[in-house]
């Protein structure tokens, strides 16, 4: 049977409509459920505890970001602003810390915070489901820690990443192992795929894996990495 013009275009159309309307779907609905009116007390009192790796890690995790005066960093899914005061204090005032999150909740008590501790160097974005919200290359480092499993949207919102991500820029990612038989139940409920997947999912948006910094977390790891086009530019 010979098609037509109009019966190619509708059979393309519909070979197409399965990828696309896969884009469109969250990949964990109801995920931040909990994070669209908090309470930034209560979330104080859970994530920042010695009881918590991250936390209790925190000084070591900041040294391996190798942070100098100047840059401009950009903390996603800043929760309760825990690593951006610790950006914010090491960048002194020519350095800036923009704290993402999609909570206003969380953002104020950032900026409440910041101030009482004299920071003046920490801004505040608040981003969307499926986007960061963040200008095109204007960030030197984008750190992500124990959020990426919250992105709804994996791909779009490493897309505004990528775009925003100034050239030989980096990207810092700290999530949960998540192994069966292995991880906490919690972690296996609530974190919806492990290490392998995510890396996956953040090179097929265009990011190269430069390393896994090993040695001092076991919960989580932790990994570094620059976008493609970044590596493409420096060999030139």
């Amino acid at each position: 049977m010979k098609l037509t013009a109009p019966t190619v275009l509708i059979a393309c159309l519909l070979f197409n409509a399965g990828p696309l309307a896969a884009q469109e779907q969250s990949v964990n609905p109801g995920i931040n459920d909990s994070f669209r009116d908090p309470d930034p007390q209560k979330f104080t009192e859970r994530f920042e505890v010695e009881s918590r790796e991250v936390f209790a890690k925190r000084a070591e995790i900041v040294k391996q970001l190798g942070l100098q005066a100047g840059m401009v960093v950009a903390d996603v899914g800043a929760g309760t602003g825990l690593f951006t005061r610790e950006f914010a204090a090491g960048l002194g005032n020519d350095g800036r810390v923009i704290a993402v999150d999609i909570s206003e909740n969380f953002l104020k008590h950032i900026q409440v915070t910041c101030r009482e501790r004299g920071l003046l160097n920490v801004e505040t974005l608040l981003c969307s489901d499926d986007s960061t919200k963040l200008p095109e290359q204007s960030v030197d480092v984008v750190f992500i820690c124990d959020t990426y499993h919250h992105f709804e949207y994996p791909a779009k919102t490493m897309a505004s990443i990528k775009r925003a991500l100034k050239p030989g820029g980096r990207l810092y990612v700290i999530d949960f192992h998540r192994i069966e038989g292995k991880s906490r139940e919690w972690t296996i409920n609530h974190v919806r795929a492990g290490q392998e997947v995510f890396e996956a999912e953040i090179s097929a948006e265009g990011f190269r894996r430069v390393r896994e910094v090993e040695g001092f977390l076991s919960e989580n790891y932790m990994l570094v990495f620059e976008h493609k086009a970044a590596e493409t530019a420096s060999r030139k």
